[in-house]
Protein backbone atom coordinates (compact mmCIF):
# COMPACT_ATOMS: atom_id res chain seq x y z
CA UNK A 1 0.00 0.00 0.00
CA UNK A 2 2.80 2.35 0.97
CA UNK A 3 4.65 1.71 -2.11
CA UNK A 4 1.81 1.95 -4.19
CA UNK A 5 0.86 5.92 -2.70
CA UNK A 6 5.09 6.24 -3.59
CA UNK A 7 4.48 5.59 -6.99
CA UNK A 8 1.39 7.63 -7.78
CA UNK A 9 3.48 10.23 -5.86
CA UNK A 10 6.35 10.14 -8.49
CA UNK A 11 4.39 9.82 -11.08
CA UNK A 12 2.70 13.00 -9.80
CA UNK A 13 6.29 14.60 -10.48
CA UNK A 14 7.12 13.11 -13.54
CA UNK A 15 3.60 14.26 -15.35
CA UNK A 16 4.27 17.85 -13.95
CA UNK A 17 7.87 17.60 -15.58
CA UNK A 18 6.06 16.63 -19.14
CA UNK A 19 3.31 19.02 -19.08
CA UNK A 20 3.68 22.46 -18.65
CA UNK A 21 2.28 24.26 -15.60
CA UNK A 22 0.92 21.24 -14.17
CA UNK A 23 2.93 22.14 -10.49
CA UNK A 24 3.29 25.62 -11.24
CA UNK A 25 1.09 28.48 -12.31
CA UNK A 26 1.78 29.66 -16.48
CA UNK A 27 3.01 33.24 -17.11
CA UNK A 28 -0.26 34.13 -19.43
CA UNK A 29 -2.82 32.71 -16.43
CA UNK A 30 -2.23 36.81 -15.45
CA UNK A 31 -4.77 37.62 -18.58
CA UNK A 32 -7.67 35.59 -17.33
CA UNK A 33 -9.90 36.43 -14.76
CA UNK A 34 -10.59 34.99 -11.12
CA UNK A 35 -14.00 35.85 -9.00
CA UNK A 36 -14.45 35.41 -5.49
CA UNK A 37 -17.11 36.02 -2.89
CA UNK A 38 -17.94 35.04 0.15
CA UNK A 39 -20.89 35.67 2.76
CA UNK A 40 -21.91 34.30 6.35
CA UNK A 41 -25.70 32.90 7.25
CA UNK A 42 -27.18 33.13 10.54
CA UNK A 43 -27.80 29.23 11.30
CA UNK A 44 -28.70 30.07 15.11
CA UNK A 45 -31.43 27.55 16.50
CA UNK A 46 -33.88 28.68 18.63
CA UNK A 47 -33.78 28.31 22.78
CA UNK A 48 -34.74 24.89 23.73
CA UNK A 49 -33.19 22.74 21.05
CA UNK A 50 -30.57 20.02 22.88
CA UNK A 51 -26.81 21.17 23.11
CA UNK A 52 -24.77 17.90 21.91
CA UNK A 53 -21.07 17.03 22.81
CA UNK A 54 -21.11 16.08 26.21
CA UNK A 55 -22.05 13.19 27.75
CA UNK A 56 -25.04 14.14 28.38
CA UNK A 57 -27.19 16.67 26.09
CA UNK A 58 -28.77 19.73 28.09
CA UNK A 59 -31.43 22.17 26.02
CA UNK A 60 -29.78 25.68 25.17
CA UNK A 61 -30.86 28.81 27.58
CA UNK A 62 -28.48 31.60 26.30
CA UNK A 63 -27.19 32.72 23.02
CA UNK A 64 -23.60 33.59 23.68
CA UNK A 65 -22.59 34.48 19.81
CA UNK A 66 -24.42 33.57 17.24
CA UNK A 67 -23.75 30.58 14.70
CA UNK A 68 -23.05 30.69 11.44
CA UNK A 69 -22.38 29.27 8.26
CA UNK A 70 -19.49 30.87 6.17
CA UNK A 71 -18.93 30.09 2.55
CA UNK A 72 -16.31 31.09 0.09
CA UNK A 73 -17.34 30.62 -3.44
CA UNK A 74 -13.76 30.52 -6.02
CA UNK A 75 -14.53 30.93 -10.23
CA UNK A 76 -11.86 30.69 -12.31
CA UNK A 77 -14.24 31.09 -15.46
CA UNK A 78 -13.83 27.46 -16.19
CA UNK A 79 -14.78 26.07 -12.90
CA UNK A 80 -16.72 27.02 -9.47
CA UNK A 81 -15.98 25.69 -6.20
CA UNK A 82 -17.77 26.37 -2.76
CA UNK A 83 -16.48 26.03 0.86
CA UNK A 84 -18.95 25.73 3.69
CA UNK A 85 -17.67 25.52 6.99
CA UNK A 86 -20.90 25.67 9.68
CA UNK A 87 -20.76 26.43 13.49
CA UNK A 88 -22.13 22.61 14.55
CA UNK A 89 -20.44 19.65 16.35
CA UNK A 90 -21.36 17.10 13.12
CA UNK A 91 -23.93 17.37 10.23
CA UNK A 92 -24.97 13.93 8.66
CA UNK A 93 -24.75 13.47 5.33
CA UNK A 94 -28.46 13.55 4.18
CA UNK A 95 -28.63 17.59 5.10
CA UNK A 96 -25.76 18.39 3.57
CA UNK A 97 -27.19 16.33 0.70
CA UNK A 98 -30.70 18.48 1.00
CA UNK A 99 -27.84 21.63 0.88
CA UNK A 100 -26.17 21.25 -1.66
CA UNK A 101 -29.34 19.84 -4.05
CA UNK A 102 -30.36 23.19 -2.88
CA UNK A 103 -27.42 25.27 -4.62
CA UNK A 104 -26.99 23.10 -7.09
CA UNK A 105 -30.60 24.02 -8.22
CA UNK A 106 -30.13 27.78 -7.68
CA UNK A 107 -26.65 28.10 -9.01
CA UNK A 108 -25.34 25.40 -11.50
CA UNK A 109 -22.43 24.23 -8.95
CA UNK A 110 -22.42 20.67 -8.94
CA UNK A 111 -22.18 18.76 -6.00
CA UNK A 112 -18.73 17.34 -6.17
CA UNK A 113 -17.58 20.96 -6.40
CA UNK A 114 -19.20 21.84 -3.20
CA UNK A 115 -17.26 21.45 0.33
CA UNK A 116 -19.28 21.74 3.51
CA UNK A 117 -18.04 20.89 6.96
CA UNK A 118 -18.47 21.46 10.60
CA UNK A 119 -15.96 23.05 13.17
CA UNK A 120 -16.67 20.68 15.65
CA UNK A 121 -17.82 23.26 18.26
CA UNK A 122 -19.81 21.30 21.38
CA UNK A 123 -21.62 24.68 22.37
CA UNK A 124 -24.32 24.55 19.12
CA UNK A 125 -27.74 22.63 19.55
CA UNK A 126 -27.55 19.43 17.15
CA UNK A 127 -28.26 18.45 13.94
CA UNK A 128 -27.84 15.22 14.19
CA UNK A 129 -29.71 12.06 12.91
CA UNK A 130 -31.15 8.99 14.90
CA UNK A 131 -27.67 7.18 13.80
CA UNK A 132 -24.17 7.89 12.75
CA UNK A 133 -24.17 4.93 10.33
CA UNK A 134 -28.21 4.94 9.07
CA UNK A 135 -29.31 8.12 6.64
CA UNK A 136 -32.57 9.64 7.72
CA UNK A 137 -35.48 10.01 5.33
CA UNK A 138 -37.15 12.14 6.68
CA UNK A 139 -35.18 15.54 8.86
CA UNK A 140 -36.16 17.55 11.80
CA UNK A 141 -37.30 21.70 11.77
CA UNK A 142 -33.58 22.24 12.38
CA UNK A 143 -31.85 20.09 9.89
CA UNK A 144 -34.22 21.70 6.98
CA UNK A 145 -33.96 25.35 8.67
CA UNK A 146 -30.01 24.60 8.45
CA UNK A 147 -30.02 23.08 4.61
CA UNK A 148 -31.73 26.37 3.43
CA UNK A 149 -29.30 28.55 5.40
CA UNK A 150 -26.37 27.13 4.16
CA UNK A 151 -27.61 27.12 0.67
CA UNK A 152 -28.63 30.60 1.23
CA UNK A 153 -25.23 31.17 2.10
CA UNK A 154 -23.60 29.86 -0.81
CA UNK A 155 -25.74 31.82 -3.23
CA UNK A 156 -25.26 34.86 -1.46
CA UNK A 157 -21.44 34.23 -1.72
CA UNK A 158 -21.99 34.01 -5.60
CA UNK A 159 -24.27 37.25 -5.74
CA UNK A 160 -20.94 38.81 -3.92
CA UNK A 161 -18.57 37.57 -7.02
CA UNK A 162 -16.03 39.73 -7.68
CA UNK A 163 -12.64 40.31 -9.13
CA UNK A 164 -10.35 39.02 -6.98
CA UNK A 165 -6.94 37.69 -6.23
CA UNK A 166 -5.98 34.40 -4.25
CA UNK A 167 -2.55 33.44 -2.46
CA UNK A 168 -1.57 30.37 0.79
CA UNK A 169 0.26 29.84 2.99
CA UNK A 170 0.97 28.35 5.92
CA UNK A 171 2.39 28.67 9.57
CA UNK A 172 3.12 27.00 12.91
CA UNK A 173 1.36 27.54 16.24
CA UNK A 174 2.65 24.71 18.39
CA UNK A 175 1.36 25.99 21.98
CA UNK A 176 -1.87 25.24 21.45
CA UNK A 177 -1.85 21.49 20.42
CA UNK A 178 -1.73 18.25 22.60
CA UNK A 179 -2.21 14.91 22.07
CA UNK A 180 -5.19 14.12 24.55
CA UNK A 181 -4.20 10.54 24.57
CA UNK A 182 -1.45 9.09 27.09
CA UNK A 183 -0.47 6.15 27.83
CA UNK A 184 -0.59 5.51 31.58
CA UNK A 185 1.12 3.10 33.91
CA UNK A 186 -2.08 3.03 36.48
CA UNK A 187 -4.79 0.02 35.45
CA UNK A 188 -7.56 2.15 37.19
CA UNK A 189 -7.32 4.51 34.25
CA UNK A 190 -7.52 2.23 31.76
CA UNK A 191 -10.86 0.88 32.31
CA UNK A 192 -13.34 0.65 29.44
CA UNK A 193 -16.99 0.25 29.03
CA UNK A 194 -16.97 -3.28 27.70
CA UNK A 195 -15.76 -4.63 30.52
CA UNK A 196 -11.74 -4.38 29.45
CA UNK A 197 -8.31 -2.59 30.07
CA UNK A 198 -7.29 -0.34 27.06
CA UNK A 199 -3.35 0.93 26.65
CA UNK A 200 -4.07 4.60 26.57
CA UNK A 201 -6.98 6.87 28.29
CA UNK A 202 -8.17 10.04 26.94
CA UNK A 203 -7.81 13.02 28.80
CA UNK A 204 -6.05 11.58 31.83
CA UNK A 205 -5.90 13.20 35.20
CA UNK A 206 -3.56 16.54 35.01
CA UNK A 207 -0.65 16.04 36.16
CA UNK A 208 -1.35 12.72 37.22
CA UNK A 209 1.74 10.62 38.52
CA UNK A 210 1.00 7.78 36.20
CA UNK A 211 1.55 9.39 32.61
CA UNK A 212 3.94 7.89 30.79
CA UNK A 213 4.11 9.67 27.10
CA UNK A 214 1.41 10.63 24.62
CA UNK A 215 0.43 7.72 22.18
CA UNK A 216 0.26 10.00 18.62
CA UNK A 217 1.97 13.38 17.13
CA UNK A 218 0.35 16.62 16.95
CA UNK A 219 -0.40 19.14 14.11
CA UNK A 220 0.82 22.83 15.09
CA UNK A 221 0.61 23.72 11.01
CA UNK A 222 -2.04 26.60 10.40
CA UNK A 223 -2.67 26.40 6.44
CA UNK A 224 -4.83 29.33 5.17
CA UNK A 225 -6.27 30.74 1.86
CA UNK A 226 -6.34 34.61 1.69
CA UNK A 227 -8.26 36.46 -0.72
CA UNK A 228 -8.47 39.88 -2.01
CA UNK A 229 -9.50 42.09 -3.99
CA UNK A 230 -8.10 43.75 -7.20
CA UNK A 231 -7.07 46.80 -5.40
CA UNK A 232 -5.52 45.00 -1.98
CA UNK A 233 -8.68 45.05 0.38
CA UNK A 234 -9.11 41.74 1.86
CA UNK A 235 -11.79 39.79 0.60
CA UNK A 236 -12.45 35.99 2.76
CA UNK A 237 -9.40 34.13 4.90
CA UNK A 238 -10.19 31.16 5.32
CA UNK A 239 -7.53 28.79 7.46
CA UNK A 240 -7.25 25.32 9.01
CA UNK A 241 -5.88 24.29 12.21
CA UNK A 242 -5.86 20.76 13.95
CA UNK A 243 -7.19 21.30 17.07
CA UNK A 244 -10.45 20.09 19.04
CA UNK A 245 -12.81 22.67 20.38
CA UNK A 246 -11.62 24.69 23.32
CA UNK A 247 -14.58 24.75 25.36
CA UNK A 248 -15.22 26.44 29.03
CA UNK A 249 -18.63 28.07 28.25
CA UNK A 250 -22.09 28.37 30.66
CA UNK A 251 -24.00 25.59 30.77
CA UNK A 252 -26.55 26.15 28.19
CA UNK A 253 -25.04 28.76 26.54
CA UNK A 254 -24.99 28.26 22.51
CA UNK A 255 -21.43 29.09 21.24
CA UNK A 256 -19.25 29.00 18.09
CA UNK A 257 -15.90 28.41 20.32
CA UNK A 258 -12.95 29.66 18.88
CA UNK A 259 -13.98 29.31 15.23
CA UNK A 260 -15.99 32.33 15.39
CA UNK A 261 -13.73 33.98 17.74
CA UNK A 262 -11.09 33.38 15.01
CA UNK A 263 -13.93 34.78 12.43
CA UNK A 264 -13.70 38.47 14.31
CA UNK A 265 -10.29 38.42 15.55
CA UNK A 266 -8.86 37.96 11.58
CA UNK A 267 -11.26 40.42 10.73
CA UNK A 268 -10.00 43.23 12.94
CA UNK A 269 -5.67 42.21 12.25
CA UNK A 270 -6.41 42.36 8.50
CA UNK A 271 -9.03 45.43 7.74
CA UNK A 272 -7.52 47.51 10.84
CA UNK A 273 -9.68 50.09 13.42
CA UNK A 274 -10.30 52.17 10.86
CA UNK A 275 -12.25 50.64 8.31
CA UNK A 276 -13.81 48.34 11.29
CA UNK A 277 -14.85 51.74 12.83
CA UNK A 278 -15.79 53.37 9.99
CA UNK A 279 -17.87 53.30 6.28
CA UNK A 280 -17.54 49.48 5.27
CA UNK A 281 -17.17 48.61 1.60
CA UNK A 282 -20.03 45.83 -0.03
CA UNK A 283 -19.56 42.87 0.59
CA UNK A 284 -17.88 42.88 3.92
CA UNK A 285 -14.83 40.87 4.74
CA UNK A 286 -15.51 37.11 5.70
CA UNK A 287 -13.41 35.41 8.17
CA UNK A 288 -13.36 31.40 8.10
CA UNK A 289 -11.69 28.80 10.10
CA UNK A 290 -12.03 24.89 9.53
CA UNK A 291 -11.18 22.33 11.31
CA UNK A 292 -8.15 20.40 10.32
CA UNK A 293 -7.51 16.83 11.86
CA UNK A 294 -8.26 17.13 15.82
CA UNK A 295 -9.66 13.63 16.39
CA UNK A 296 -7.21 13.23 19.37
CA UNK A 297 -5.79 16.65 19.74
CA UNK A 298 -7.10 19.37 22.43
CA UNK A 299 -5.33 22.13 23.82
CA UNK A 300 -4.54 20.72 26.94
CA UNK A 301 -0.87 20.14 28.78
CA UNK A 302 -1.55 17.16 30.60
CA UNK A 303 1.87 17.31 32.03
CA UNK A 304 1.08 20.50 33.65
CA UNK A 305 -0.66 19.91 37.01
CA UNK A 306 -0.86 23.23 38.41
CA UNK A 307 -2.70 24.90 34.94
CA UNK A 308 -4.00 29.05 35.08
CA UNK A 309 -7.78 29.46 35.39
CA UNK A 310 -9.74 31.05 33.08
CA UNK A 311 -12.90 32.79 33.00
CA UNK A 312 -16.00 32.02 31.03
CA UNK A 313 -14.96 32.02 27.39
CA UNK A 314 -11.59 33.50 28.19
CA UNK A 315 -9.12 30.79 27.10
CA UNK A 316 -11.28 30.31 23.61
CA UNK A 317 -10.60 33.90 22.93
CA UNK A 318 -6.94 33.58 23.80
CA UNK A 319 -6.71 30.58 21.47
CA UNK A 320 -8.60 32.13 18.30
CA UNK A 321 -6.32 35.73 18.86
CA UNK A 322 -3.30 33.08 18.92
CA UNK A 323 -3.99 31.82 15.37
CA UNK A 324 -5.55 34.76 13.77
CA UNK A 325 -1.70 36.62 14.73
CA UNK A 326 -0.41 33.76 13.19
CA UNK A 327 -1.97 33.85 10.05
CA UNK A 328 -1.91 38.21 9.74
CA UNK A 329 1.66 37.80 10.63
CA UNK A 330 2.64 35.19 7.51
CA UNK A 331 -0.44 37.20 5.69
CA UNK A 332 2.42 39.80 4.91
CA UNK A 333 4.56 37.35 2.89
CA UNK A 334 2.27 36.19 0.47
CA UNK A 335 2.19 36.39 -3.39
CA UNK A 336 -1.15 36.61 -4.52
CA UNK A 337 -2.36 34.96 -8.01
CA UNK A 338 -4.73 36.68 -10.49
CA UNK A 339 -5.60 33.47 -11.67
CA UNK A 340 -5.31 30.19 -10.94
CA UNK A 341 -6.70 26.69 -11.68
CA UNK A 342 -9.23 25.03 -10.13
CA UNK A 343 -10.75 21.22 -9.54
CA UNK A 344 -12.66 18.91 -7.36
CA UNK A 345 -12.88 15.24 -7.31
CA UNK A 346 -15.43 13.26 -5.52
CA UNK A 347 -16.75 9.27 -5.12
CA UNK A 348 -18.30 7.32 -2.47
CA UNK A 349 -16.20 4.91 -0.85
CA UNK A 350 -17.80 1.86 1.23
CA UNK A 351 -17.13 0.81 4.35
CA UNK A 352 -18.02 -2.30 6.55
CA UNK A 353 -19.96 -1.01 9.79
CA UNK A 354 -18.77 -2.19 13.01
CA UNK A 355 -20.35 -5.37 14.61
CA UNK A 356 -20.48 -6.55 18.07
CA UNK A 357 -18.76 -9.84 18.83
CA UNK A 358 -20.19 -12.71 21.03
CA UNK A 359 -18.70 -11.91 23.76
CA UNK A 360 -19.79 -8.09 23.85
CA UNK A 361 -23.37 -8.91 23.56
CA UNK A 362 -22.90 -11.51 26.03
CA UNK A 363 -21.44 -8.82 28.58
CA UNK A 364 -24.14 -6.12 28.17
CA UNK A 365 -26.63 -8.98 28.10
CA UNK A 366 -25.36 -10.04 31.81
CA UNK A 367 -25.17 -6.06 32.98
CA UNK A 368 -29.12 -5.99 31.85
CA UNK A 369 -29.32 -9.60 34.05
CA UNK A 370 -27.46 -7.78 37.05
CA UNK A 371 -29.08 -6.05 40.20
CA UNK A 372 -25.77 -4.49 40.53
CA UNK A 373 -26.32 -0.69 39.36
CA UNK A 374 -24.33 -0.02 35.79
CA UNK A 375 -21.85 2.57 34.86
CA UNK A 376 -23.33 5.42 33.57
CA UNK A 377 -20.66 4.94 29.95
CA UNK A 378 -21.83 1.29 30.05
CA UNK A 379 -25.20 2.35 29.61
CA UNK A 380 -24.32 5.00 26.75
CA UNK A 381 -22.29 2.20 25.06
CA UNK A 382 -24.67 -0.81 25.16
CA UNK A 383 -27.08 1.26 23.43
CA UNK A 384 -24.52 2.99 20.40
CA UNK A 385 -23.32 -0.96 20.38
CA UNK A 386 -27.48 -2.16 19.64
CA UNK A 387 -27.61 0.53 17.30
CA UNK A 388 -24.68 -0.34 15.29
CA UNK A 389 -26.17 -4.25 15.52
CA UNK A 390 -29.13 -3.19 14.04
CA UNK A 391 -28.14 -1.01 11.20
CA UNK A 392 -26.77 -1.91 8.09
CA UNK A 393 -23.78 -3.85 7.02
CA UNK A 394 -21.87 -1.14 5.09
CA UNK A 395 -22.09 2.60 4.52
CA UNK A 396 -21.01 4.64 1.74
CA UNK A 397 -18.86 8.02 2.92
CA UNK A 398 -18.74 10.89 0.87
CA UNK A 399 -14.82 11.84 0.29
CA UNK A 400 -13.77 14.62 -1.51
CA UNK A 401 -10.20 16.59 -2.98
CA UNK A 402 -10.07 20.14 -3.97
CA UNK A 403 -7.30 22.01 -6.41
CA UNK A 404 -6.95 25.35 -6.15
CA UNK A 405 -3.48 26.08 -8.00
CA UNK A 406 -0.74 24.29 -6.52
CA UNK A 407 -2.83 23.84 -2.87
CA UNK A 408 -4.27 20.70 -2.29
CA UNK A 409 -7.28 19.91 -0.22
CA UNK A 410 -9.11 16.76 1.46
CA UNK A 411 -12.30 16.51 3.02
CA UNK A 412 -13.27 13.46 5.05
CA UNK A 413 -16.58 12.91 7.10
CA UNK A 414 -15.17 12.10 10.36
CA UNK A 415 -13.20 12.93 13.35
CA UNK A 416 -9.73 11.66 11.81
CA UNK A 417 -6.15 11.76 13.99
CA UNK A 418 -3.64 14.05 13.40
CA UNK A 419 -1.32 11.02 12.12
CA UNK A 420 -3.78 10.71 9.22
CA UNK A 421 -3.21 14.08 8.39
CA UNK A 422 0.39 14.34 8.49
CA UNK A 423 0.19 11.29 6.10
CA UNK A 424 -1.85 13.12 3.36
CA UNK A 425 0.44 15.96 3.60
CA UNK A 426 3.28 13.64 3.44
CA UNK A 427 2.08 11.82 0.68
CA UNK A 428 0.14 14.37 -1.67
CA UNK A 429 1.58 15.60 -4.75
CA UNK A 430 0.73 19.24 -4.07
CA UNK A 431 3.22 21.84 -2.97
CA UNK A 432 1.03 22.53 0.45
CA UNK A 433 -1.81 20.37 0.89
CA UNK A 434 -4.51 20.43 4.16
CA UNK A 435 -7.43 18.58 5.32
CA UNK A 436 -11.02 19.84 6.64
CA UNK A 437 -12.84 17.12 9.25
CA UNK A 438 -16.21 16.75 9.49
CA UNK A 439 -16.92 17.37 5.71
CA UNK A 440 -19.91 16.49 4.09
CA UNK A 441 -20.66 14.21 7.00
CA UNK A 442 -20.50 13.18 10.29
CA UNK A 443 -19.72 9.06 10.81
CA UNK A 444 -17.54 9.30 14.28
CA UNK A 445 -13.80 9.05 14.85
CA UNK A 446 -11.46 7.65 12.83
CA UNK A 447 -8.18 6.05 14.38
CA UNK A 448 -6.03 4.56 12.68
CA UNK A 449 -5.46 0.74 12.42
CA UNK A 450 -2.18 1.28 14.96
CA UNK A 451 -4.38 3.02 17.34
CA UNK A 452 -7.37 0.78 17.34
CA UNK A 453 -4.91 -2.23 19.08
CA UNK A 454 -4.53 0.78 21.87
CA UNK A 455 -7.93 1.19 22.66
CA UNK A 456 -8.96 4.13 24.49
CA UNK A 457 -12.57 6.37 24.43
CA UNK A 458 -12.10 7.24 20.35
CA UNK A 459 -11.41 3.54 19.16
CA UNK A 460 -14.26 2.24 21.01
CA UNK A 461 -16.98 0.60 19.23
CA UNK A 462 -19.88 3.66 19.13
CA UNK A 463 -17.06 6.51 19.29
CA UNK A 464 -16.00 4.66 15.92
CA UNK A 465 -17.89 3.16 14.03
CA UNK A 466 -16.56 1.65 10.76
CA UNK A 467 -14.01 -1.03 9.91
CA UNK A 468 -10.46 -0.44 11.50
CA UNK A 469 -8.45 -0.46 8.78
CA UNK A 470 -11.11 2.54 7.61
CA UNK A 471 -8.48 5.29 7.78
CA UNK A 472 -5.96 2.95 5.29
CA UNK A 473 -8.53 3.07 2.84
CA UNK A 474 -9.66 6.68 3.36
CA UNK A 475 -5.77 7.70 2.41
CA UNK A 476 -5.36 5.56 -0.18
CA UNK A 477 -8.35 7.02 -2.20
CA UNK A 478 -8.27 10.09 -1.22
CA UNK A 479 -4.22 9.83 -2.67
CA UNK A 480 -5.73 8.51 -6.09
CA UNK A 481 -8.22 11.59 -6.42
CA UNK A 482 -5.23 13.99 -5.69
CA UNK A 483 -2.91 12.67 -8.61
CA UNK A 484 -5.81 13.02 -10.84
CA UNK A 485 -6.23 16.33 -9.84
CA UNK A 486 -2.39 17.54 -10.24
CA UNK A 487 -2.59 15.51 -13.47
CA UNK A 488 -4.86 17.70 -15.17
Amino acid sequence: MLLSRVLLFRFGLLAAVAVAGVATLKAEDADRKFLAGASTSNITPPLGEMIVGNWKPIPATNIHDELHARSLVLDNGETRLAIVLCDNVGIPVEVFDLAKQHVQEATGIAPSHILMAATHTHSATTARGSSKVHRDESLTDYQRFLARRISDGVRRAVANLQEAEIAWGSVDEPSEVFNRRWFVDDAALLKNPFGGLDRVRMNPPRGHKSLNRPAGPVDPEISFISVRHRDGRPLAVLANYSLHYVGGVNPGDVSADYFGYFAKFIEQKLLGDDEQGGDRSWPPFVGILSNGTSGDINNINFQDGKPKRYRRYEKMAEVADKVAQRVADAHRDLTFHSWVPLDAQATDLRLNVRKPSEEMRAHFANLDASDAPRMGREQIYAERVAKLDAGPEAIDVPLQTLRIGTLGIAAIPFETFAETGLEIKRESPFEQSFTIELANGSFGYLPTPEQHRLGGYETWMGSNNVQKDASVKIVDALMEMFGRLHQE
